[in-house]
């Protein structure tokens, strides 16, 4: 509330010394004209404060873990106040990869083996230089999940990994298949509904440091066409028009299902929400394209005291843009550095709730 409050004296007062500049040299003649924009900036900045910055929604399954992130989350019951300037939902979307500062990651890249024939591609930062945990085998690492077609090299990512590096935590980027410029060696690359290659990361991770607090972080959802003609008709896959023709082109397709419908639904978290057996925080804006607001599980989600929500009024996808030039930080990086902090610090208070 008080940086909010800064940002828009400062924008006031600048706005002011603008005008009164332009009004100097006849431009607004008798002044008329400053007094329409000041009337209305200061209506705008109302309907901001009473129908924009609003504070999430925090939908929980059991009050010891509402309590948690109270005490130890703070960000998720604090108004969240969108960018003054770029607060609808597609603005926030398509703005956020080029407003938002990439900053500089230096990775370690490793290649695993699967199962099927295929490789992962994996992008550690090991942050050998932790003044908070020095010895290597214990240093709390995080798992980090793109988006759909997403890599190690989204702001996005390099934000969490900034965040986690003055944590003094270590990550460990999972690209999905033949995402990162690595070659695709079986016909086979990724889809919402199957976590095989996930369960291989993150058994792999887990091998290595046995004994480091270990955590994970998703966004959105988390090509090389020589390897799929023999099986899908990528003339037709590549004319589709939406991402529901293009599942159903190909993902459903490749994955077995015999529906798009099939595929959907197997994919939906209704189905996995129940079972979850370790706390996992989500959060999503109401206003998401890609997830709106009938598709959050809401109800299900009350059902598992493992699990919490948190649903802001605006943000759209993956944007959560605040602040008057979000350069730096977003509302999503705030929530993402509280939650893994509280899990490695507090996190035991969890089990004697």
């Amino acid at each position: 509330m008080q940086r909010l409050a800064m940002d828009l004296r400062m924008l006031s007062r600048e706005l002011s010394l603008y005008l009164e500049h332009q009004v100097r040299i006849g431009f607004f003649g008798s002044g008329v004209g400053l007094s329409l924009i000041l009337g209305f900036s200061f209506a705008y900045a109302c309907y901001y404060m009473s129908s924009i910055a609003k504070k999430p929604q925090l939908v929980t399954g059991g009050e010891s873990f509402s309590r948690f992130l109270q005490d130890h989350c703070p960000v998720v019951t604090e108004t969240y106040y969108p960018t003054v300037w770029c607060w609808e939902s597609r603005g926030q979307t398509l703005l956020r990869p080029f407003i938002t500062s990439k900053p500089p990651v230096k990775y370690r890249n490793e290649l695993i083996k699967t199962a099927d024939g295929g490789q992962i591609s994996l992008d550690w930062f090991d942050d050998d230089n932790s003044k908070c945990y020095m010895d290597a085998s214990t240093r709390p690492t995080v798992l980090l999940l793109p988006g759909l077609t997403g890599t190690s090299k989204e702001s996005y990512i390099l934000h969490m990994i900034h965040l986690s590096e003055e944590l003094g935590y270590r990550c460990v980027v999972f690209n999905n298949r033949g995402v990162a410029g690595e070659n695709l060696l079986t016909p086979r690359t990724y889809c919402c509904a199957n976590t095989e290659d996930l369960e291989t990361v993150i058994q792999h991770v887990h091998s290595l440091y046995p004994s480091a607090p270990f955590l994970a972080a998703g966004v959105s959802m988390g090509g090389h066409r020589h390897m799929f003609v023999k099986q899908i008709d990528m003339d037709h896959v590549m004319k589709a028009k939406s991402i529901r023709e293009f599942d159903k082109r190909f993902t459903s397709v490749m994955f077995g299902y015999r529906t798009i419908d099939d595929y959907y639904t197997d994919a939906s978290p209704n189905r996995r929400l129940k079972s979850v057996g370790i706390p996992v925080l989500c959060l999503n804006s109401v206003d998401d394209v890609f997830s709106p607001s009938h598709a959050i599980p809401i109800e299900t989600a009350k059902q598992n005291p493992n699990v919490a929500l948190v649903l802001t009024s605006y943000g759209g996808h993956i944007g959560f843009l605040e602040g008057i030039w979000p350069r730096q930080s977003t509302y999503m990086d705030r929530v993402f550095k509280q939650f893994v902090q509280a899990m490695v610090e507090h996190g035991h208070e969890l089990s004697s709730m």
